[in-house]
Formats: C-alpha cells, sequence, structure tokens
C-alpha cells in the first residue's frame, strides 16, 4: 500500500468489462508529508476519490481482483481509501482540513 495525491482522471476509448462504470484516476505517490516519490500511475477507483484527495493506494493484484470481485480481472491498482489525516511520529504531517491542493502535473 502506499499514499498518493489524485491529480487528475483518465479517460480510455479501450473497453474492458472489468473496467465498466468505474474511474480511473491518475496517482501522484507522496510521503506523508506530501513529497512525490515515484512516477505517476493508474487506479481504479473504489471509494469514490476525486482531484485534490490524497488517498490510500492498494497495489496488489489478488487484493484488486478481490476488491472487485472478480478474481480473473486485470486490475492491480485500487484506490481503497481517503485519507484526513496523517501523524508521523507523535506529529501531524498532513491534514485534509488545511492541505494545499496538489500542484497539477503539466
Amino acid at each position: 500500500m502506499f499514499l498518493a495525491d489524485v491529480v487528475g482522471t483518465v479517460v480510455s476509448p479501450v473497453q474492458i468489462p472489468e473496467l465498466e462504470r468505474r474511474t480511473l484516476l491518475l496517482l501522484r505517490p507522496v510521503t506523508p508529508d506530501g513529497r512525490p516519490t515515484a512516477k505517476t500511475r493508474v487506479g481504479v477507483d473504489h471509494v469514490g476519490a476525486g482531484e485534490g484527495d490524497r488517498v490510500l493506494v492498494l497495489d496488489e493484484g489478488n487484493g484488486g481482483r478481490q476488491l472487485m470481485g472478480d478474481p480473473q480481472a486485470a486490475i492491480k491498482t485500487v484506490v481503497v481509501g481517503v485519507v484526513d489525516y496523517v501523524e508521523r511520529e507523535g506529529e501531524p504531517c498532513y491534514d485534509h482540513r488545511s492541505a494545499a491542493p496538489p500542484a497539477r502535473l503539466g
């Protein structure tokens, strides 16, 4: 699992049955205090997250397939929660109420 900022949505003309009526989100992995850590990736939204949210992402195929209820689904990266607050070593490092929106890509 990792934390990420939702920086956009993805629309694809490719029709994959497992993804019908699902939202694809553009995710920028971040540290708990918001510094980017890895390349941006696409994930399937399972919780109703949107652009500007910090989210918890499951990045493991079997778990993703179980969440989607399809053992044959070609799904690996799934957004499983919206983060309200992060604390590290007893100190707050993220609070959605006071966080600035993530920087736009491009």
